[in-house]
Formats: structure tokens, sequence, C-alpha cells
């Protein structure tokens, strides 16, 4: 019987399979069907900071609409304040409390100051670890790459000094160089990092001509830029390697261990296929293994990694050209009439 059991940032976990950041965490019931199918830790959905600031300003306006209309009365209504995050952190602490399984608080800050604040504040639920996520969409073209980046790090490294937990880093996959930074981050003592968040995109609807934002789940191929990742970094930090988006089946966990990924995240395959497929991609990877031969995952992992590998162009845009110059198989397998 294979052994699943694995290690992520310190923390001793059960298997690979983990519960990404998501609404999943406001059902309770989902959350006890998880946990019965085997998943091994679960981030409970991000604190955003922009959602508080703009929930606190919309409270202050309501509260004060109807203020000082009348000559006699100084405030109509008592001076009540926003309660923050307290909602939020509440619930983790709740989850946390409730969970059989390691829970890992997700953070999204603006400001060095707030950073700080919403982390100690996670760490005293008692949350085994934060997800921190790291993102940018520039509004101005006079800002540098580099004053971005330096930012985040500066971020990153004020956090690590204030709590005592493990600290993740979710990325987005748009630096010019993601390797470099990723080296500055383990450079600022990171624990882990997950490949890669996904952000919702902007559409439009031709026949109102306004933007909507389309609710779409993952679909398989998208771990592919994972595993590409993944596979440059096993072997070459000293922090755990995490991927996520496009996680469908057992198929896909095998790929990303294979490449060098420590555990993934999984949220899309769970709204597509209910809790029970959980259970399925462990037993399937249990049984993957046991044809194998192999007894852990120590004893696969990385092994289609670029460090050990000796084609060194197999993560590498060179392997493009092949593509190319085989491009008669595409014909085959797709025939033009």
């Amino acid at each position: 019987m294979a052994n699943l059991s694995t290690t992520y940032m310190g923390i001793e976990l059960k298997n690979p399979i983990i519960l990404g950041a998501s609404n999943l965490v406001n059902k309770p019931e989902v959350i006890s069907q998880l946990e019965e199918a085997g998943i091994a830790a679960i981030v409970y959905k991000s604190l955003f900071e922009e959602q508080i600031q703009l929930e606190s300003i919309q409270f202050e306006e309501e509260l004060h609409e109807y203020e000082n209309r009348n000559a006699e009365m100084t405030r109509l209504f008592p001076n009540i304040q926003h309660a923050g995050p307290k909602e939020h952190l509440f619930n983790v602490k709740t989850l946390k409390a409730n969970s059989s399984v390691p829970v890992i608080g997700s953070l999204n800050a603006i400001y060095e100051t707030t950073w700080v604040e919403y982390a100690k504040e996670l760490e005293q639920t008692g949350v085994d670890a934060l997800e921190i996520n790291l993102y940018a969409t520039p509004g101005y073209f006079e800002v540098e790459a580099s004053a971005i980046e330096d930012k985040q790090v500066q971020a990153v490294k004020s956090i690590k000094k204030a709590v005592k937990i493990p600290v993740s880093v979710k990325l987005s996959p748009f630096y010019t160089n993601t390797l470099n930074f990723i080296k500055k981050l383990d450079e600022a003592g990171v624990d882990g990092y997950i490949l890669f968040n996904r952000f919702f995109q902007p559409e439009i609807d031709i026949e109102e001509e306004l933007f909507h934002y389309p609710w779409d789940l993952s679909n398989t191929n998208e771990h592919q830029l994972a595993l590409r990742y993944a596979g440059l970094l096993h072997g070459n930090i000293d922090a755990s390697i995490c991927a996520s988006r496009g996680i469908s089946e057992a198929e896909d966990v095998i790929k990303l261990l294979l490449a060098g990924a420590d555990v993934v995240q999984i949220v899309s395959a769970i709204y597509r296929d209910q809790p029970a497929v959980v259970k399925t991609m462990l037993s399937e990877l249990s049984a993957w293994m046991d044809k194998k031969g192999y007894k852990t995952l120590e004893d696969f992992r990385g092994k289609l990694s670029r460090k050990n590998q000796k084609d060194p162009f197999s993560y590498q845009r060179a392997q493009y050209v092949d593509i190319l110059m085989k491009s008669e198989e595409v014909f085959k397998k797709y025939p033009m009439v």
C-alpha cells in the first residue's frame, strides 16, 4: 500500500491534495465531505484589504445619509464603527477549531502596514500557515517593474519578521523573470510558493455593451504553466512547491509531482465533480504508485524536473522548435477537410 504522506512548509500532511482558497469554506457540509474524502489541508478564502476598505466606506455613507437634515438634530444615527476584518477572522478561527486537518489563512492586502497587521491577526486565529497573494495590476506607465517587485519583497520580509508560522506566497505568472523574483523571495525566507494565482479577467457583453466577469472554472490544460515552473524550481530552492490551476484528476497530480511539486491545490475539480473527487484522485494516485513500485511520494517526486533531466532544454523554449518541426503530427490528429 503506497504511503501518500508528505510535508508542506514543514507541516505534516496525510497526502498532497489541498483545498485552495475559495467560497467552499462557507459550506460546513462541504468541508465535512472533503475531510471525509481525504483532503489534506484547507486554505481559507482570502481576507481582502480592498474589500474591507470599500465596505467601510459604504457603511459610513449609509450611516450618515440622513445626518443633519433636522436643524434640531446633530446626529440621527449612533456613531458605530465598521467591523473590519473581525467577522472574517472569527470564521477562520471557527473553521480551525472544528477542522481535523491543517488550515491555512489567505491574505490580500495593499499597504505594507496592513499586510503585517492582518498577518498577525490571522496568526492569532490559530491557523497553521499563511498564504500571501502577490499581484499588481499596473495603472501608471511611469512605474517601473523593479519598483513593484521591490515593494512586494519588502512586504513579505515584514510579514516574515512579524509572524512565527510558515508563510507561503501565491504568485502571479506575470513577472518578466519569475525565477529571479522567486529567488529574491527565497532570500527573504519564504516557506512555500503556490504556482499560480488565477485572476478573473474582464469580458464584454456585445449586446449590452457592458463589462462583466464570467465565473469560469479552470480547465485541465491550465496546469501546464505550473508544471513548467515546478520542474524548473525543484532542487533549486529551499521552500516547498505547490501547484495550482487546472488540476482535475489523479493524472494531473502525478504529472506535477513528477515535475517537482510537493503538493497541489484544487478548487474547480470540486465544484465540477463534488467533494468525492478527492477520494477518487487519492485512490488512483495510490494505484499508480503500486503499479510503478513506488512506496512513497519521495520515490518519484522531481524525477522529471530539469535538475534530474539529462536534456537541459526540457523546460526551455527551444523545445518549441521540435514541435514546429513535427507540425505534420497536428494534421494527423486534426485533419483538414
